[in-house]
């Protein structure tokens, strides 16, 4: 299954350390053992020589256990030549490959020809793999873009699913920061290694795609195995309680893969819906709000996230449960009420976002927030009402401004000898 990790010398020992075993990090395999040593390597502490395998029946990065930093990046298509979108792909493929296993894009930053520029960067020579994941998707433009040319001849092969999010009330979306006909999403516990995964492949693309918009995170707000613990976000509240987990077979099955029986999704089959949604938090309000206030505002306590009914984290909200003025204990615009989803008809999201800090705004405060994504099987089901019941009736929202958006479809795994993206173009 896609997401097992597994051992390798990092970025080919070029400076002679020779590489990790997996440690900690090697735990997370989904349902498996922990990766075991290649012969004469040493251990790294950390665990940050897991790597994880690129090809599979899905792609990488979706219900591999979160690591700690991100990168995500969208790109515009420059060329309107299907072949030359094609051949960028299979490039891709075969630097992420290399990358995603510890290894340099292409022959390396200095083992070519002194007289050219070097084929990978070099910034991250000496250090492991870090569990890099590497996961592709494709934007509604991909197909038909902005004046509805279908420049790939692609357009019949949209999924109907696959249309711009509707613009919710409250949001202030930026445009620069919303959209894409491409995006990456790198994944890594070291920020460097996830960086250079991404700088090299813009590198690559240098012609044919442009970066249209950027996006750096850490601390994962979100718990993708049930042997990760559960995260905070910069409210300082656990994030992701109800997370479909990667040994929900069964939720994944029903909530985050695409399945044959979804209307025009062929060659869709066994990928997903990538959501992104840049959502800034007034970081200084909500610090002046009171703690009981702050838990009401949530519907769990701060230090155990159980919710406000009682019981652990893991137990059920009991949303009848009388408090006090004959108002229920867990308020009606709770955020745990709002999201759950038992108002919303059982919809269930496999959530990997990650906290981000981008300095500061012009008002001397913090740019800051969550930079929310989720994977779903439909994303008019699965989450634009949720973000429709937010917007309208979640207390939250009123310390959040949501700042960029996009949907990106992630078609399924890439197997031996193909490329990303290969069923859509076949």
């Amino acid at each position: 299954m896609t997401g097992q990790p597994r051992t390798q010398l990092s970025r080919r020992g070029l400076l002679g350390g020779g590489a990790a075993v997996a440690g900690v990090a090697g735990a997370f395999a989904v349902g498996r053992t922990t990766a075991h040593a290649d012969e004469g390597a040493t251990v790294a502490t950390g665990g940050r020589s897991t790597t994880y395998a690129f090809r599979g029946a899905h792609q990488a990065g979706i219900v591999t256990p979160a690591q700690d930093r991100l990168h995500f990046a969208a790109f515009d298509v420059l060329t309107d030549s299907r072949d030359e979108l094609v051949d960028l792909l299979q490039r891709w493929t075969l630097a992420a490959e290399q990358m995603t296993a510890g290894e340099p894009a292409g022959t390396g930053a200095i083992d070519g020809d002194v007289r050219l520029p070097p084929d990978d960067t070099g910034e991250a020579l000496d250090l492991p793999a870090s569990g890099l994941t590497l996961t592709f998707g494709f934007g509604p433009s991909l197909f038909r873009d902005a004046e509805g040319r279908d420049r790939f001849g692609l357009a019949d092969r949209q999924p109907e699913a696959l249309r711009d999010l509707p613009h919710f009330p409250g949001d202030i979306l930026d445009p620069a920061r919303s959209g894409g006909d491409l995006c990456i999403q790198a994944c890594a516990d070291d920020p460097q290694v996830a960086v250079h995964a991404v700088r090299n492949l813009a590198r690559l693309g240098f012609g044919t795609v442009s970066v249209r918009w950027s996006q750096l995170g850490f601390g994962r707000t979100s718990t993708t195995s049930t042997s990760q613990s559960t995260p905070r976000n910069l409210f300082g509240f656990k994030d992701g309680t109800a997370n479909v987990k990667a040994e929900e077979t069964a939720a994944l099955d029903e909530h985050v893969w695409v399945g044959d029986d979804d209307p025009r999704a062929g060659w869709l089959v066994g990928g997903s819906y990538l959501v992104a949604r840049r959502i800034n938090m007034t970081i200084e309000v909500w610090d002046r709000q009171p703690l009981g206030d702050q838990e009401a505002f949530v519907g769990r306590t701060k230090g155990t996230g159980a919710p406000l009914s009682g019981g652990e984290e893991m137990s059920e909200p009991d949303f009848d449960m009388p408090g006090s003025n004959d108002q229920p204990v867990i308020a009606t615009d709770a955020h745990v009420r709002v999201v759950h989803p038992d108002v919303h008809g059982g919809a269930r999201m496999l959530r990997r976002g990650y906290n981000f800090v981008d300095g500061s705004n012009a008002l001397g405060g913090l740019d800051a927030g969550l930079f929310f994504i989720a994977y779903v099987r439909d994303p008019g089901t699965h989450f634009v009402p949720v973000q429709l019941a937010m917007s309208k009736s979640d207390a939250l929202v009123e310390y959040l401004e949501f700042t960029g958006s996009a949907l990106f479809a992630v078609p399924p795994g890439v197997g031996p000898g193909e490329h990303v993206g290969q069923s859509l173009f076949a």
